[in-house]
């Protein structure tokens, strides 16, 4: 048997894709379900992601393993909108027109910020259409001198830095280029006159995690089981496992840690030197919606970097006629004010800040708020990442262990859904091979 540790989407696709090989793979999740990241509440309708999710047109593994599923034709591509909110404002960044007519860029930044997103560089006066081809050769470029660079001030100041600071804090100057390189990369498809195409499954991301459960058969899932220690003396060969039933020991083959690095160092000594942050994350019902845009960039002074209005994506119908909002916030360290609160006091925070960027809305228009929060959920790109990543394959190392966690190469320049099924297929695969 093949012990898998961690029953987030990249465990449940190790074990898939060993067991289509005819390897007999079990899954041991600490938490009491599966899912991982992709969790999801109930609502007056369908499930709602504990944290915002949706697909890009660039994420092709996804698609491919729910074909092999069969809920394929659950999964719907819709168009996102996107505005950016400004001194009261809410500028829509959609179309052409909206686009020119934002005020805090001069006509050369957007000028300069197209000819990027398009993946054409203009510096020198000569376009060239391959620069940025290799994101490895931007590790090493600080982001700031690459914007500034490759785009203009302007374009740093009022388009780019709000953005960092809201997805890496104060450490948002340790960034390398190559992610926000990856980053423009993966957002895939647009329409001109529509905005960006983002895939989501009827019935939410439960409706593949539930097809997936059921492939890798739930009698092969244990939950509220937590791996406590790996026999890795010269090769793995068994796995102990805490459950409210006692301590037990399985005879292992091989393992796959698919999981947080710290649980790999925990339970194997192997130590990863990438820095991860944190998520406070919120869902928030309302009777009426807040915008008619589904993600909402901010740049002012308030406790969430982003409100994502998943009913301006998804209709409010799917969830019995509520309105979903998501507030959520990076965390840089557990010692900021925002972790430190309770449920009760971020709930607050987040409904202080809604009513100083629109002072209409009525909090008893709010019908329920669910909050989430996570350690680790996502790395700190900074530069020298790729030096840091942990290997599929942990070889001479730890013989017989393998990594399927967010350490790992698949979620590189951007951690995503389709990264974790990639990374539990490589960590299979390597033990395949």
């Amino acid at each position: 048997m093949i012990g898998i540790v961690g029953g987030g989407l990249a465990g449940l696709a190790a074990a898939y894709r060993l067991q289509q090989a005819g390897r007999e793979a079990h899954v041991f999740e600490a938490a009491d379900g599966v899912g991982g990241l992709a969790a999801t509440y109930e609502t007056s309708g369908d499930r709602i992601e504990a944290f915002y999710h949706h697909l890009s047109k660039s994420e092709e593994t996804i698609v491919e393993l729910a074909a092999e599923l069969g809920v394929d034709d659950r999964l719907e591509w819709r168009y996102g909108s996107d505005a950016y909110y400004v001194d009261g404002v809410v500028h829509p960044m959609n179309k052409p027109w909206e686009i020119l007519a934002y005020p805090h860029l001069s006509l050369y930044d957007k000028f300069r910020l197209g000819m990027l997103v398009l993946d054409i560089d203009v510096r020198g006066g000569v376009p060239s259409f391959d620069s940025y081809e290799r994101l490895e050769d931007f590790e090493d470029v600080p982001v700031k001198e690459f914007i500034l660079e490759h785009t203009s001030r302007g374009c740093f100041e009022h388009f780019f830095l709000p953005l960092l600071r809201a997805k890496f804090g104060d450490r948002w100057e340790e960034v390398s280029a190559a992610w926000l390189l990856g980053r423009i990369k993966f957002r895939g498809e647009r329409d001109i006159l529509k905005g960006e195409v983002l895939g989501y499954f009827d019935g939410g991301f439960g409706t593949l995690l539930d097809a997936l459960i059921e492939a890798v058969g739930r009698e092969n899932i244990t939950t509220g089981a937590r791996v406590t220690d790996l026999d890795v003396a010269d090769d793995v060969s068994s796995m102990t496992v805490e459950t409210a039933d006692g301590v037990t020991t399985h005879t292992v083959d091989d393992a796959v840690v698919a999981a947080m690095p710290n649980v790999l160092e925990d339970l194997t000594g192997y130590e990863c030197d990438i820095d991860f942050q944190g998520t406070v994350c919120s869902v928030i019902s309302v009777d009426e919606p807040l915008t008619d845009t589904y993600w909402l960039n901010i740049a002012e002074e308030v406790p969430f970097g982003a409100l994502i209005e998943h009913t301006n994506f998804v209709p409010p119908e799917r969830y019995g006629g509520e309105h979903l909002l998501y507030a959520v916030s990076y965390i840089q360290s557990p010692e900021e004010e925002l972790w430190q609160m309770d449920d009760a006091g971020v709930e607050e925070a987040w409904l202080d800040g809604i009513e100083s960027l629109f002072p209409d809305f009525d909090r008893e228009s709010v019908n329920w708020i669910r909050t989430a929060r996570n350690p680790r959920t996502a790395p700190i790109y900074e530069r020298g990442y790729l030096d840091m990543v942990v290997p599929y394959d942990l070889g001479d190392a730890v013989p017989g262990v393998y990594y399927a966690g967010m350490a790992s190469r698949a979620q590189y320049p951007e951690r995503s859904l389709d990264g974790a099924i990639e990374a539990g297929y490589a960590a299979a695969d390597a033990i395949l091979e």
